[in-house]
């Protein structure tokens, strides 16, 4: 049986460069179910919170406490980035290959590697070279190969910005049918619509700080701050 990684809880955090705060200071707590969207306008610091959850970007002060040691808590977690990163292998290869790190046998990697390539859609493009899939397909190649090995949480980079609506809606079902199975999604992105549909919770960032944060139906109800209200309203907010 794995053990729990979550609640985890990011206290304290600042990421600095060159002297000057990115972020920060961000205390905040993720319980272990549900759907947490990061929203904010551009440069608000959603991916430096992403990837300070993720454990990826270095912090100046403050520290994220898992129930488990870090290390453990590392193999219990993905990570999808807004432009997918794609192996030089075969649609197959690449999802076999997290497996492979995790000491699964090759046949039985390959094997699970088909059922989830055809559970995505992409079950007839086992041997297409994954770089020359369409920017759809390799969204959903990323999100699976980071699905495989089933984390207990996932962390998404506005996964869906540059994809047309087909490709948004099955993002977003697979993105549903994970949360189902008890996956944890974290997930920023800038699409209002796309957040009210997926959001259990929502924290809202304005330069590199929470500003509001609580229920998705609480917010988009009744958005407590201003620059909250100004931005669903599709507004400029500085």
């Amino acid at each position: 049986m794995v053990t729990p990684i979550l609640p985890a809880t990011l206290s304290g955090a600042f990421v600095k460069r060159r002297g000057k705060t990115l972020l920060g200071p961000i205390d905040l707590t993720l319980s272990d179910t549900g759907c947490t969207i990061i929203m904010g306008p551009n440069g608000a610091g959603k991916t430096k919170l992403l990837r300070a959850l993720h454990g990826v970007e270095r912090l100046a002060t403050g520290q994220m406490t898992w129930q488990v040691p870090l290390e453990a808590a590392q193999t219990q977690q993905a990570f999808v980035f807004q432009q997918p990163i794609m192996l030089r292998r075969t649609v197959q290869e690449n999802l076999a290959y997290p497996l492979r790190l995790s000491g699964i046998g090759r046949a039985a990697a390959m094997t699970e590697a088909a059922t989830w390539a055809a559970r995505v859609g992409l079950g007839d493009a086992l041997d297409r070279a994954a770089p020359r899939l369409s920017g759809g397909e390799k969204q959903k190649l990323a999100l699976a190969r980071a699905l495989i090995r089933k984390p207990q949480i996932v962390f998404l980079d506005e996964p869906c910005a540059n994809l047309d609506g087909p490709a948004t809606r099955e993002i977003e079902r697979l993105l549903q049918e994970a949360q189902a199975q008890g996956t944890r999604i974290v997930m920023a992105t800038h699409d209002v619509g796309q957040a009210r549909r997926l959001a259990d919770e929502v924290v809202f960032l304005m330069h590199g700080q929470i500003i509001e944060e609580g229920p998705a139906a609480a917010f988009f109800a009744d958005p407590q701050t201003p620059q909250a209200r100004a931005h669903l309203k599709g507004d400029i907010v500085e």
